[in-house]
């Protein structure tokens, strides 16, 4: 399950209470106060873990509460700081204060770290209230409460390219042709609910992401369909693949439907527009597929791959494409 943005409430551990003891042992009299402090309480922390790819592990979590720190005791015992409560979260993840609505941290990379919630500080015990007039306190401290607040966890796909283009242009076969990825496939449109990222190797230990975005639909940046919980993703992105169905099952007219996908990129804002874009023809094995790329080049004055991730065609001229794109493209990832 694909899980890209969860509410959870977080609670730092409260702080331990201070001890109130006075030292008694034989042959001592007045011993005096030996009560120790408590415990700081842990703090939750949010980390960007490498390997993960959704929120799907933490949504069936909704509180989230770390421990408190012990109790102070006898004979200048400290209580014990609880430990900290580390909830891991993948690289991309933007995580918001919910009540206030700002942003706490983005975490870009793997092993960033914000702290959503400190914990509460032990209180003192007796015996750090003597005093040469004191001698004999009986005074202590509780421990402060932990910080509470309800968050937001927002996934970002962190990808180097991003297959756009409506419903059923293919993009889910080409990802499993290029990659290792194995997306779920039919023959029917709305078929990918959520992103799915694959390693496209292009020779020795170079490698970029490349993920599947799903399906755009005309009203996306107004929430049509899942709107923005599609469009957030394309944001990350570096280069942007563009596939055209030639032969639209609705039957449509495919450079309308190019045009309807740019036009979504526009609306959404987020500078979408701007990212360096690829076109290509998918299904390019289809009669009619050449007429409607040559169509596209006349439309937007610039070179439009045919390629076919049934047959193989093109797949080599793509790769290549967008390797060059990287070299002409600053490295630069989006908020």
């Amino acid at each position: 399950m694909f899980v890209d943005r969860v509410t959870i409430f977080v609670k730092g551990g409260d702080g331990g209470a201070g001890c109130c003891s006075f030292r008694r042992e034989k042959y001592v009299p007045k011993g005096g106060p030996d009560g120790g402090d408590g415990g700081d309480g842990g703090a939750v922390i949010v980390r960007a873990v490498a390997g993960t790819d959704s929120l799907a592990e933490i949504v069936h979590r909704k509180h989230w509460r770390a421990r408190a720190g012990g109790r102070g005791g006898p004979d200048n015992c400290h209580g014990r700081r609880a430990p900290d409560l580390v909830i891991a979260v993948p690289p991309g993840t933007l995580v918001y204060d919910r009540d206030r609505g700002h942003l706490l941290r983005d975490l870009k990379q793997a092993g960033e770290q914000v702290t959503v919630a400190h914990g509460g500080r032990g209180g003192r015990g007796n015996k750090a209230f003597a005093t040469a007039t004191n001698r004999a306190p009986r005074q202590t401290q509780p421990g402060t409460p932990g910080e509470e607040r309800w968050i937001v966890l927002e996934l970002k796909v962190i990808a180097d390219v991003g297959l756009i283009g409506l419903p059923n242009a293919g993009k889910s076969t080409l990802l499993s042709r290029l990659s290792q990825a194995h997306p779920e496939i039919a023959d029917y449109p709305f078929t990918t609910k959520h992103p799915n990222l694959g390693l496209v190797t292009i020779g020795g230990e170079r490698a970029f992401v490349l993920a599947d975005l799903p399906g755009l639909i005309e009203g996306a940046h107004q929430g049509v369909g899942l709107g923005h919980e599609f469009l957030r993703h394309v944001e990350r992105t570096r280069v942007l693949v563009h596939l055209v169905e030639p032969l639209p099952p609705d039957g449509r007219d495919p450079v309308q439907n190019y045009r309807t996908i740019r036009r979504e990129l526009e609306l959404h804002g987020h500078a979408l527009a701007n990212k360096p874009e690829i076109v290509a023809v998918s299904k390019a094995e289809l009669t009619g597929s050449a007429e409607v790329r040559r169509r596209l080049e006349e439309e937007l004055g610039q070179p439009v791959l045919a390629i076919s991730a049934v047959t193989g065609q093109g797949l080599a001229d793509l790769v290549r494409t967008v390797v060059e794109q990287f070299q002409s493209t600053p490295v630069e990832v989006a908020s």
